[in-house]
């Protein structure tokens, strides 16, 4: 793999990189690739930067150091990763007596800041620690082997991989013991969203989630698409559409049937709301499916 990389040697650090220009296609539609690399400190040393437009994801492969990132300081260890926005300022160090080795890639792409915003949404924090780094690992060789090739589908590959790796840290985003830290306020909106899970079916407003959760309605609502990125509106419908889209493929209900017990009512109201959503009623869903 050492062909790949454009080595540079100096007194702080040995590393290997490959800088990627990607297609303007590729630039203006795809997750696309700007740098990958991998370095091994020989002494101590900082590096940082700040108003860059790319994000960064890069994990310990061994040693300890520690990065700043916007106010606060994280210290990091093998097998930690992180994941940032460098429009913010950050800087990571190697500590003297665990000098580290680091594989990172930065990249960028049209939807990587709502990607992000989402996954500060779910609880995604700027250094996790997966229970396993090889899928992290495992992506970035394979990354590094497209972007140092000749194939014509790189690009695609790239974005490929790179929607691999957002999947990877997505999964480590939701921190449920972060709940107990929130305001109790705060803490009764996961309950709200378990209700909606299994009571979808029934007829719900937002007065009666209020007057059973003793929240107030506004602050419910303000709070809700705070926590889950989506307001309760378009929470329930999504889940109701989503139900009744199963039943239309799997079950021999009647539309009419299905719409009741998704709580989308009766037939005529069920098709009009199905379909502003599908782009087809349900009884077309269902012969096309």
């Amino acid at each position: 793999m050492d062909e790949l990389f454009n080595r540079k040697e100096s007194s702080v650090v040995s590393s290997n990189r490959i800088l990627y220009t990607p297609s303007a296609f590729a630039r203006n539609s795809l997750l696309h690739l700007q740098e990958i690399g991998e370095l091994k400190a020989i002494r101590p040393h900082a590096s940082g930067r700040s108003k860059l437009a790319s994000f960064l994801f890069f994990t310990v492969v061994d040693g300890k150091g520690s990065l700043k990132y916007g106010e606060k300081e994280y210290p990091l260890g093998k097998g930690d990763c992180v994941f940032i926005d460098c429009t913010i300022p950050y800087r990571h160090t190697t500590m003297p007596e665990h000098l580290w080795r680091l594989k990172w890639i930065h990249f960028y792409g049209p939807t990587t800041n709502q990607i992000y915003e989402k996954y500060k949404e779910r609880g995604g924090r700027p250094v996790f620690t997966p229970d396993d780094s090889a899928p992290f690992l495992a992506v970035w060789n394979e990354m590094v082997e497209v972007a140092g090739s000749a194939d014509y589908m790189r690009d695609m590959l790239i974005n490929q991989h790179l929607s691999s790796l957002l999947t990877l840290i997505m999964s480590e985003s939701w921190h449920p013991e972060d709940q107990s830290a929130l305001p109790p306020k705060k803490r009764m909106i996961v309950p709200v969203k378990s209700f909606l899970d299994t009571h979808y079916g029934e007829k719900i407003t937002l007065d009666d989630l209020a007057s059973q959760f003793y929240i107030n309605k506004y602050y419910l609502t303000k709070t809700f698409k705070e926590q889950f990125g989506v307001s309760i509106t378009a929470y329930l419908l999504n889940l109701r559409i989503t139900k009744a889209k199963q039943l239309l493929r799997f079950s021999e209900k009647s539309v009419e049937e299905i719409g009741i017990e998704c709580g989308l009512g009766a037939a005529q109201y069920f098709s009009q709301t199905f379909k502003s959503v599908e782009g087809v009623p349900p009884s077309v869903y269902r012969r096309q499916w």
